[in-house]
């Protein structure tokens, strides 16, 4: 199998000169583009849902979003056929990044309007809603719908490899966040003390729990919701797992923050998922809010929640799927 190779956010490279630091000060003098850049702090929206955010006409948003791109302020993202637009990842030597930098932290300490953030608590749930319908309507037929991307074999082994190579003692405890059917839990369970099984779908869980009824596995605590239930109840673990899981995740950015609080220090976090792709056909036919991710943004995020990479792998599949496969590991107490 070959290796992926990612494709990187559609983000001009800069250079220093009067006319970009001068586009990059126009960009951020109007308060409106100022409010854009808030909104997109940690998350990245379509156009219609900034729209829906921000109570603009289209065409208006257009354009601040068009000067916003030419000052490198914003990036883009296609997914199916909606553009996506983020906050770029900033090369720390590149030309500008301490302008932009400095930027992006003062808007960060300004507090988030309460009629925006309470919209874009609606857009979450509303991306949210779409995935748990999916999984409703699905979940007798999921794992072969997933099969038309990849067959779990083709991606275990090296999960557990990955596992292995963490060294943690078998009195550890696991999380696994999204197991769907369950099939990744009796080998957490055979190599773990204790494991948690985290899903917000009610058809998915009842499947993973009979699976671990069946199979007679009686260290597995099953709860139903988000990652942030196990927060509440103070679940600690010493390794989570997210497998295949992101891409059905309305943010995906906030497994990586809930995980770190999850996380007891030294702790790891095992991923699994789809590098970014244009087959848009998976988000009608498996439920698929994002089509995969760049591994710059999954490390990006990983390490603005405190963990630190140890290892990455990629599968290169025939039908033309990436897997990328990713161990980090929190180093420190952040969230605790």
């Amino acid at each position: 199998m070959s290796k992926a190779t990612s494709r990187q956010l559609n983000t001009p490279k800069s250079t220093l000169s009067s006319p970009n630091l001068a586009l990059a000060c126009k960009a951020a003098s109007d308060l409106l583009r100022l409010r854009i850049l808030r909104v997109l702090k940690a998350e990245s929206f379509g156009v219609l849902e900034l729209c829906q955010i921000l109570d603009l006409a289209q065409s208006k948003l257009s354009h601040h979003l068009k000067v916003l791109a030419n000052a490198n302020l914003v990036a883009t993202r296609r997914e199916g056929n909606s553009i996506f637009y983020r906050r770029p990842l900033l090369d720390l030597d590149a030309p500008l990044s301490d302008f932009i930098q400095a930027l992006f932290t003062n808007l960060d300490n300004e507090p988030l309007d309460d009629q925006l953030a309470a919209r874009i608590t609606e857009i979450k749930a509303e991306r949210s809603l779409l995935s748990l319908e999916f999984f409703s309507k699905n979940a007798g037929k999921f794992r072969e719908m997933q099969e038309l991307i990849t067959e779990n074999s083709q991606y275990v082994r090296n999960a557990t490899d990955l596992v292995k190579l963490t060294g943690l003692p078998d009195n550890a405890t696991a999380i696994e966040i999204g197991p769907g059917e369950g099939h990744y839990l009796p080998l957490l369970a055979e190599r773990f003390r204790q494991v948690h099984a985290i899903d917000n779908s009610p058809a998915m869980l009842a499947q993973a729990r009979q699976l671990a009824a069946d199979k007679q596995l009686t260290n597995i605590n099953f709860i139903l919701g988000e990652a942030s239930e196990a927060i509440q109840q103070k679940i600690t673990a010493e390794l989570v797992v997210c497998l295949m899981v992101l891409h059905h995740v309305p943010s995906p950015q906030v497994i990586f923050e809930q995980t770190s609080q999850l996380l007891n220090s030294g702790g790891f976090m095992l991923i699994a998922e789809l590098c970014h792709h244009d087959q848009s056909w998976v988000k009608d036919s498996c439920g698929d809010l994002w089509m995969g991710f760049e591994p710059e943004d999954l490390k990006h995020w990983a390490q603005t929640g405190g963990l630190t990479a140890v290892q990455d792998l990629f599968l290169g599949l025939r039908n033309g799927f990436q897997i990328q496969l990713h161990l980090f590991k929190k180093v420190n107490s952040i969230g605790h």
